[in-house]
């Protein structure tokens, strides 16, 4: 079983890779604009990966609950995204007898960015039942913690509930 600093570094270092795919995905669609004027066909774009990689560097710091569902809506987000911006690009590739090297690049990330956000959601899932599991952990040793301190207070008071002074060890 994974420690919870082992997956809030696979954590963070698969939201970088997010933040680069998002990034590159922006980058070839800035090229593909630049290109418009000579080939007709756009490209989608895959920003959903780079805010993905942002809430994903935020949870692995923070570790708070709400930070983790926002992580997960933000990997649902990534994965809806990819998922129709692959889709866009595929049906762009076969109303051309040429596939475009930029195509192919862009559903590349798109693919990447799609495994990416699978295995964040995974991850945070991970870290979440981790967290829940130390803070039962946590819970359980304070309430034995209290017991033992009540078992002690009990002993140490008489019927009438003013406590004993004690001499040597024993009650006087």
């Amino acid at each position: 079983m994974c420690t919870s600093s082992q997956i809030i570094s696979s954590l963070f270092v698969l939201s970088a890779m997010e933040i680069g795919f998002g990034i590159a995905s922006v980058a070839l669609g800035a090229v593909n604009i630049g290109w418009r004027q000579a080939l007709k066909p756009q490209l989608g774009d895959s920003s959903p990966f780079l805010i993905c990689g942002i809430c994903g560097i935020v949870c692995a710091k923070k570790k708070s609950g709400l930070i983790m569902i926002l992580f997960s809506a933000c990997c649902i987000c990534g994965l809806i995204g990819g998922i129709l911006n692959f889709q866009f690009l595929r049906a762009l590739g076969k109303g051309t007898a040429f596939v475009y090297p930029i195509h192919v690049a862009s559903m590349s990330m798109a693919c990447l960015g799609i495994a990416g956000c699978t295995l964040s959601a995974w991850l945070t899932c991970r870290l979440a039942s981790n967290e829940q599991q130390r803070m039962f952990l946590e819970r359980e040793h304070s309430l034995h913690h209290s017991h033992e301190m009540t078992d002690k207070d009990i002993s140490d008071n008489t019927g009438n509930g003013i406590p004993q002074i004690m001499q040597n060890g024993r009650p006087s």
